[in-house]
């Protein structure tokens, strides 16, 4: 039997785009509030009837994403040199993954654009 579970999280941050075609009004230093979210997919254990501690699994973003972009200027961060959401989710993902076991998804948007990304695990 499995279940998903999901846990949100949010930070606040700046970036900038500075590729040729990039909208002029967004090569300039701009903040966001990024909202995210975890999706984890797995079996409930005998014990405890749970995939996992959703409090664990708040600490260990906070550990692994959040204290590594919240107040930031997002293209400082290694690694994020190009901080389109897209690739916000997929270095979100690459740091979770080791610490929780059956991540199947990243998602990070920007509520006030209605903008968000998803990197789904294949």
């Amino acid at each position: 039997m499995q279940f998903e579970i999901e846990k949100d999280f949010s930070f606040e941050a700046a970036h900038y785009f500075d590729h040729a075609d990039a909208n002029d009004v967004f090569k300039r230093i701009h903040g966001h509030s990024f909202a995210g979210r975890v999706r984890i997919i797995g079996d409930p254990q005998d014990d405890k009837g749970w995939i996992r501690d959703l409090w664990k699994i708040e600490n260990i973003i906070k550990t692994h994403v959040v204290s590594k972009l919240d107040h930031t200027l997002l293209n400082d961060v290694e690694g994020l040199s190009a901080p389109a959401l897209e690739q916000i989710a997929l270095w979100a993902f690459e740091r979770l993954e080791p610490h929780l076991p059956g991540l199947t998804c990243v998602e990070i948007s920007r509520p006030s654009c209605g903008e968000r990304a998803r990197y789904v695990k294949s």
